[in-house]
Formats: C-alpha cells, structure tokens, sequence
C-alpha cells in the first residue's frame, strides 16, 4: 500500500483540487464581498462549529483516541466539490456553495493544522513528534492550495479549454474520490465491521447534529430559503478524500483513517434524503 499511500493518494487529491480551481472565476471570491452574511454565517458554522460540535460529541462518547482522532480530521476538512453538485439539485444558491467550497478549501491550510494538532495533543498526549502545525500546513498547502490555484490560473488564461475540459474532469475526479474511498475500506477491509460498529453512529450524529444546527441558524441569519439549504449542505458534505489524505499522510492510517471512510458514506445518504424531502416538499 506504500505507493497508494503515498503517490497515488496524493495526486489524487491534488487533481480533485484542481478541478474545484478550474471551476472557479475571480467572480466566486468577490461575491464574498458582495454579499458577505450568507458566507460568514456558512463559513463560520463549518470552520468553527463544526469542530466544536464533533470534539463534544468525542469527549462523551467512549472511543479509541485514533478513531476520536479521525473524527477530528473530518471536521476540520472544509466541503467537498459534491456539496456543489449536490446544492444543484437541491435548487439552492450554487454560487453560495462555491464560495464556501472554495474559500474554505484555501484556509484550510490554516484551519487543519490548528484542529488536527490540538487533537492530538488532547487526545493522544504529549508532542505529535512530526505533526506540527507547520509541517501540517505544508502538507495541506502542497496537496491543496497549489492545486485550487492551478486550476483557477488555468480558468483565468485559458478559460475556453477550462470550460470544456472541466465536465470530463469532474468525472475524473468523482471516480478518484470513490477509489479513495474503496482502497481506505479495502486497506481495513478485515476490522470494517467493528470499526463501523464504532465510528458509523458518531459519524452519522455529527453529520445529523450539523445540518440541523447550520439549517437553524441559517434560517434565524441568513437572507433566504436557497442559502439555508445551501449552508446545511455544506456543514453536511465533507472533503472525505482530504480527510483520509491527512490522516494518511501524517499518522499512517489505521483507525484515524476510519472515521473520514464512515462519515463519507453517510454524508451521501443522509444528503440525498434531504433533497428528496426538500423536493417532495416543493412539489405540495
């Protein structure tokens, strides 16, 4: 697994990345400043309610720390290009959705290594030996930041070729995403059982307990029904790929990989039931 590990992980991450990058205009970010609350309050609900969210649920739920570990990771991880898909289909403000995804994938070189090394130090103690959070945000800037902003350079200089190149891409990296996650399943193919047993129902609250929380509070700030679902949305659909990548990379995998696998299997689920009731609601 050593060259999945490290070769193929990575540069399949860095072309998911890329693809979110070529599917961006200078426009996404200056709507930010344009319409600045409905981003905020999304911004704010996934960068630090979220993880405040999961290390509660982590602190009175029984589990190993690797596996409390690996729910921090997925919480720290900013949303995946899906949610934009996803937030489509659900008729809600594509370009909200956008913002956020992009955004917050670039600060997430920042927001990761805050998260994951103040995990390890409450959870497994003492130093993280290589996991700083200068180490860290190397890493994330390497297999993150630089991929959005080739993408979004190649947009910007050759926008006729990134618009047709960007639907096959993103059926590339769709594909990728799911050979992420079926080689993170199939490295722990022998204990899945018991590691769902133990990550799946935390996975599956957290995921819950966020899209209400970000729909409630979207419904008291934000500027109307489209931003609600939006925000919801985006709180529920995580960077799965970036989650397993950075437990990968900085802790070998194992269990730490566990909950980013779980999570990303039920995202999919619970946001898909939440479009059809959204849709079934349209239509009465």
């Amino acid at each position: 697994m050593g060259i999945v590990t490290d070769i193929v992980l990575p540069l399949a991450l860095a072309f998911i990345m890329f693809v979110l990058g070529l599917g961006l205009t200078f426009d996404d970010f200056a709507r930010v400043a344009r319409k600045p609350r409905d981003f905020f309050i999304g911004a704010l609900a996934q960068i630090v309610l979220l993880p405040v969210v999961a290390f509660l649920l982590i602190s009175v739920w029984s589990l190993p720390p690797e596996l409390a570990l690996g729910v921090m990771i997925i919480a720290a991880a900013p949303g995946g290009v899906t949610s934009n898909i996803l937030t489509a289909f659900a008729k809600g403000d594509v370009a909200l959705s956008i913002s956020l995804t992009a955004v917050i994938s670039l600060l997430s070189v920042i927001t990761i290594p805050a998260v994951v090394v103040f995990s390890y130090a409450q959870l497994i103690g003492g130093e993280a030996g290589d996991v700083s959070v200068a180490s860290t945000a190397i890493s994330v800037f390497a297999i993150v930041t630089v991929p959005v902003l080739i993408g979004l350079a190649v947009r910007r200089c050759a926008e006729g070729f990134a618009i047709r190149l960007e639907p096959i891409a993103r059926q590339i990296s769709a594909l990728l995403f799911v050979l992420v996650l079926a080689g993170a399943i199939f490295q722990e193919r022998a204990n899945i059982v018991t590691y769902f047993a133990q990550a799946g129902l935390i996975t599956l609250v957290l995921n819950l307990v966020m899209m209400v929380l970000a729909y409630v509070i979207a419904r008291v700030f934000a500027s109307g029904p489209k931003q609600r679902v939006t925000i919801s949305l985006e709180c529920g659909l995580q960077n799965g790929t970036l989650a397993i990548a950075v437990a990968t990379l900085l802790f070998d995998g194992g269990l730490a990989t566990v909950p980013a696998a779980t999570y990303s299997l039920i995202m999919f689920a619970t946001a898909l039931i939440y479009i059809a009731i959204l849709r079934r609601s349209n239509m009465n």
